[in-house]
């Protein structure tokens, strides 16, 4: 049973909550389902479709905060990644769960 206290302050509190999350949302550097490019690799720009993403069930939380800090180039992705058995892309993109990026190259470096 949730205590008068609480259940009586319930709208009160769920508006603070509303109004402090709204800041931390804005903060991310991309909406949901948007597609983003990555330039300055050897390969080829790399197109990162949110949408494609968002609709196989990953959702942003999913990566963001474990593998990827919220902000465009916050992380630096090398060949040398590719191959170390860094998550990062790869957790997914490795043949079982999702394409082999390794094998793929053009699924998403576009020159």
């Amino acid at each position: 049973m949730i205590p008068l206290a609480i259940r009586r302050h319930a709208p009160r509190l769920l508006l603070i909550i509303t109004i402090l999350s709204v800041p931390l949302s804005a903060a991310y550097a991309i909406q949901v389902g948007k597609t983003v490019v990555y330039t300055g690799g050897n390969m080829g720009r790399v197109v990162f479709d949110g949408r494609a993403h968002n609709e196989a069930g990953y959702h942003c939380m999913k990566c963001h905060n474990v593998y990827f800090i919220p902000k465009i180039g916050a992380v630096k992705i090398t060949y040398a990644d590719h191959t170390t058995g860094k998550e990062l892309c790869f957790g997914c993109h490795d043949g079982s769960r999702a394409f082999d990026a390794r094998a793929n190259c053009n699924r998403c470096h576009r020159k």
